[in-house]
Formats: structure tokens, C-alpha cells, sequence
């Protein structure tokens, strides 16, 4: 006698056509276009978390830019002159003390500023 399988495809369609829920026309309907576009989606979705990295990083650097030169110096500038006074310190935190501290920033600056003129 053979064993059929359908408990196990039924459970593995339904869990496929529940990821697709709400994508539009037969994508949601049908299971052979529905897994297509969950496992594109996925996918989509696995390389997006990378590239909001980077996204977030440019956005840090445009803010530490903007608040570096009201200061006087570029974004480079400030950056080798904090790599010189050996000041450690991220590009998120960075741009939040431009944001939300600019005393604490305008004193960063300074440091950098000394580092170079040493």
C-alpha cells in the first residue's frame, strides 16, 4: 500500500499561500505563482536588511557633515582629526550628538580641529 502524502503538502501549500497573503491577482491565489513570489520576496527581503545598513550609515555621515561644517570643517577633516586625538566614537552617536547636543558636538570639533593643527 502506498502512503499519500497530502497532510504534509496541504500543510506545507497553506503555509506558502499564508505568506502571500494580500500580494495581488493570482499571487495569493494559486500556489505555484504564490511560492514564486514569497521566495522573491524573501529574498528582497534578506537583501534589503543589508542595504538599509548602508542607507543609514550615508544618512549618519550627511548629518555629521552638515553639523562639522557650521563649525568650519568638512566631514573628512573632522573625522582624521578625531582619528588623530584617538577619539573613538561611531558615526550613529556622532550624528545624534550633532542633532540633539550641538555644545557637545562644537566641543568634538574643537578636539579635532586641535589634532590637526598639532
Amino acid at each position: 500500500m502506498r502512503i499519500k502524502g497530502s497532510t504534509p503538502t496541504r500543510n506545507r501549500r497553506k503555509k506558502v499561500l499564508k505568506l502571500a497573503k494580500g500580494y495581488f491577482g493570482s499571487k495569493h491565489l494559486l500556489y505555484r505563482t504564490a511560492n514564486e513570489q514569497v521566495m522573491h520576496s524573501l529574498r528582497y527581503s534578506f537583501i534589503d536588511r543589508r542595504k538599509l545598513k548602508g542607507e543609514m550609515r550615508k544618512l549618519w555621515i550627511s548629518r555629521i557633515n552638515a553639523g562639522a561644517r557650521v563649525h568650519g570643517l568638512s566631514y573628512s577633516n573632522l573625522m582624521h582629526g578625531l582619528k588623530l586625538a584617538n577619539v573613538e566614537m561611531n558615526r550613529k552617536m556622532l550624528s545624534e550628538i550633532a542633532i540633539h547636543d550641538p555644545e557637545a558636538f562644537k566641543t568634538i570639533c574643537e578636539t579635532a580641529q586641535n589634532a590637526l593643527n598639532k
